[in-house]
């Protein structure tokens, strides 16, 4: 409460960089409180430490980010990039007479490769793939089932630690 009490008070004589550190002070203290903050809450603000030091790290989120998309890159590179692209692919045969003929495409689900991996071609693509997913866009890259998960899971984690990058650095630049 007395961290709270004189971050306002520094609030609200303008003094910005003051005001942060007993923010800063009064975060630790709710994380730590083993009497007043609940098991769930005390969970959520050590995570809200742990990326982003409170909203007050902007190193700390941009690391957090570098590191959440090269997991992304190696994910995909290792399990999501399909071995080739899917091709479509019409076979049959015409009538003798000349009747109306149509004709239903289906893509084959993308494979894993066997071999090698780790290439440059796979790198490019699972890089388009993880820059997309970290502003909300689908990469339009066809990907095997698993790495259709691990592009959902990076589109949901990825814009969350931007965010968080972004709070900092607004922190720090209002200061």
């Amino acid at each position: 409460m007395a961290y709270r009490q004189l971050r306002k008070s520094l609030e609200d004589s303008k003094n910005e960089p003051g005001a942060a550190d007993f923010y800063y002070g009064e975060m630790e203290m709710r994380r730590h409180d083993r009497t007043g903050t609940t098991r769930a809450e005390r969970g959520l603000l050590h995570g809200y430490w742990l990326l982003s030091g409170y909203g007050l790290r902007a190193s700390r989120a941009v690391g957090w980010l570098v590191a959440a998309m090269l997991i992304t890159i190696l994910l995909l590179m290792g399990f999501g990039v399909p071995k080739d692209s899917p091709k479509q692919e019409a076979t049959g045969t015409v009538p003798p007479g000349g009747g109306k003929v149509t004709f239903k495409i289906d893509k084959s689900d993308p494979q894993n490769p066997t071999g090698d991996r780790l290439t440059g071609e796979r790198f490019e693509k699972a890089l388009n793939v993880t820059l997309n997913s970290v502003v909300f866009r689908s990469s339009g890259q066809d990907l095997t089932t698993t790495g259709t998960y691990i592009e959902m899971a990076s589109r949901v984690s990825e814009p969350v630690l931007l965010g968080l990058a972004v709070l900092a650095i607004r922190n720090r630049v209002k200061r």
